[in-house]
């Protein structure tokens, strides 16, 4: 992976728009007013040669007519006229460009993609980055750049968003500006000609102005990189994602949208967990996660207590932990003691800690500072239902004095309701506690710290190193696989695949071949023991639904009667194979061992 060029992407001294417009509804129009309307303090060179002037900016008519190589060409022209473009702006100096044009292949049309290989040619002779094409564009707040055609402009904050989708980029935009979130960056990769996700999880991660990455990703084009980019990312820094396409519908519809195949869900799903990144489900999910991260330290682990004045949302929120693989936290007797000394006598003596409806700000700040001693809770969960008969936002505050001692274990809070709940929703996002609208999002933030805490714990698993004097026999295998493609096979069998792991090093169980009864017999009696026997046909992938195996045979008697017995049972379900003979192997017994089963696809 590289970061070559990114600082011409990401903050260039000045920008040329290769296909600005003056026409109405058009991209070069709306990209005109973006580039020019956002604060950018650099020069920008509309380049169109049918038009003077562009936004109140001379209009070049061409690129040679520029004064001097623009750092970054946003490009939106036809996509039969980006390869040329991409050439001469390489020949004169420029060094990152982001092309908005579609037409590259994106269906899979051969045109299309013979053009996204002219534009490659043309950028990799000059070492010219490329964004895109089929993007949206690039936004990076700060120095008031914004390369887009999107509606409207982020405010500037230090979460940056990586896309390969424009629509979501503009979705997530218009969600967070009435939230008031703002963004180190905004990117759309599209369809990843050049810049890539590992690319660009590389440069976020060493940006001091980006606290936190989230990614949206519909495939990944090259793993090894990614992943690389990733597990040094999650180092430094949170890095969440939502992953699209987890259903084999919407993997075809992500096939269809970006013309990338999406991998198996499960495959992403480890990858990210192996890297230190949290996974979500949902846009919405994300910025939660977000909130949860930048305010409180993951848990020990995912024992949870509940603090509530009303028993049903108690109820619900321990619903959704259980829902979610957490537990409730077992509250010791201690604990237990001191609650009912500090809380009426009808509370539940069990967690969820129900505080009765009428619990006053004083009794929540006693609950608290009880339970939260409580080794066997990992983190608090405090809700509030409105009553008439105590003040909210006055029991926020008094949370907030109980909390203002120093980090001790995590709490995470959820008043229920709108117009009463606001001012102490108001009152923990100033005193930076984090805060839900409903329980069931204050327990999914919980299980994403626990869920953090455990992807960071296997970010610093490392597997043990290959040893130096590893020598695979590659001759071997290689003969193997040939001899079985010669025979025109697409499966090894299974003494062939002993071999092949074999050759790697693998400890396999020793297998010896037997072409009769008698003979499989007579290697029982030289093995000793306790025996296993499996048939052995090239047409036979799965002997035991074809009933060819049997286990635990003890001497040589046994072990001829049973293969008389495969073979007859063998030749009646599948009269169409081919019978080579037996496998003899000797039974392993290993206390504590796992059956595993290993399927690998690339």
């Amino acid at each position: 992976m590289s970061q070559r060029h990114h600082d011409r992407l990401f903050a260039p001294p000045s920008v040329a728009l290769v296909g600005a417009s003056t026409r109405q509804g058009s991209v070069g129009k709306v990209l005109a007013q973006n580039l020019t309307s956002a604060g950018f303090h650099g020069p920008v060179w509309p380049v169109n040669p049918h038009e003077r002037e562009i936004g109140g900016l001379k209009c070049r008519k061409a690129l040679a007519d520029l004064p001097q190589a623009p750092d970054l060409a946003v490009i939106c022209t036809p996509a039969e006229a980006v390869p040329g473009i991409v050439g001469e702006l390489g020949e004169i100096g420029t060094r990152a460009a982001v092309v908005i044009s579609a037409g590259f292949g994106e269906g899979g049309d051969a045109r299309g993609l013979a053009l996204k290989e002219a534009m490659q040619a043309a950028a990799g002779r000059h070492l010219l980055r490329v964004v895109g094409p089929n993007c949206l564009g690039v936004m990076v707040p700060r120095i008031g750049l914004n390369a887009t055609f999107a509606h409207l402009t982020p405010r500037r904050g230090s979460i940056a968003f990586v896309a390969q989708s424009g629509a979501i980029v503009t979705s997530v935009l218009d969600w967070a500006q009435a939230r008031g979130i703002g963004f180190s960056h905004l990117v759309s990769l599209g369809d990843m000609a050049d810049v890539d996700l590992g690319d660009m999880l590389d440069y976020l991660a060493s940006d001091g102005g980006t606290t936190a990455v989230l990614l949206y990703v519909e495939s990944v084009t090259q793993a090894r990189k990614f992943m690389s980019a990733a597990r040094s990312a999650a180092r430094m820094k949170p890095v969440i994602v939502v992953k699209a396409g987890r259903h084999a519908e919407g993997a075809r519809a992500v096939a269809s949208h970006t013309g990338a195949l999406a991998g198996e869900d499960a495959v992403y799903d480890a990858a990210f967990r192996r890297a230190g990144m949290l996974r979500v489900c949902t846009l919405e999910e994300l910025f939660n996660a977000v909130q949860t991260l930048a305010l409180t330290r993951p848990p020990r682990g995912d024992r949870l207590a509940i603090i509530t004045n009303g028993g049903g949302i108690g109820v619900l929120a321990t619903d959704a932990l259980m829902d979610a693989g957490g537990r409730l936290a077992d509250l010791s007797e201690e604990t237990l003691r001191a609650l009912d000394e500090a809380l009426p006598p009808t509370w539940s003596r069990a967690n969820p800690v129900d505080i009765i409806g009428d619990a006053s700000a004083s009794r929540y700040a006693d609950a608290l500072s009880l339970v939260r001693k409580d080794r066997g809770a990992d983190a608090v969960l405090v809700l509030n239902c409105p009553t008439a008969l105590a003040n909210g936002e006055e029991t926020a505050h008094a949370l907030v004095d109980t909390l203002a001692g120093g980090w001790g274990t995590p709490v995470l809070t959820s008043w229920v309701g709108e117009v009463t709940a606001a001012g102490a929703r108001r009152v923990f996002a100033d005193s930076r506690i984090p805060t839900y609208d409903t329980p069931e999002q204050a327990v999914r933030a919980f299980m994403d710290l626990v869920e953090y805490r455990r992807s960071q714990t296997l970010l610093m698993e490392t597997p043990p190193s290959v040893p130096e004097d590893f020598r695979p026999d590659l001759g071997r295998v290689r003969d193997l696989v040939q001899r079985a493609l010669d025979q025109g096979r697409s499966w090894l069998s299974e003494p062939e695949a002993k071999q092949v792991l074999s050759a790697f090093g693998i400890p396999v169980v020793a297998t010896r071949l037997a072409a009769t009864p008698e003979e499989a017999a007579a290697l029982a009696a030289e093995i000793g023991g306790s025996v296993a026997l499996k048939v052995v046909s090239p047409q036979i992938v799965h002997k035991g639904a074809a009933g060819g195996v049997a286990l635990e045979l003890a001497g040589p008697q046994a072990v001829l009667d049973a293969a008389r017995t495969l073979r007859e049972r063998v030749l009646q379900t599948r009269p169409e194979a081919t019978l080579e003979g037996f496998a003899v192997q000797p039974m392993v017994r290993r206390p504590g061992a796992y059956e595993l089963i290993l399927g690998v696809v690339e």
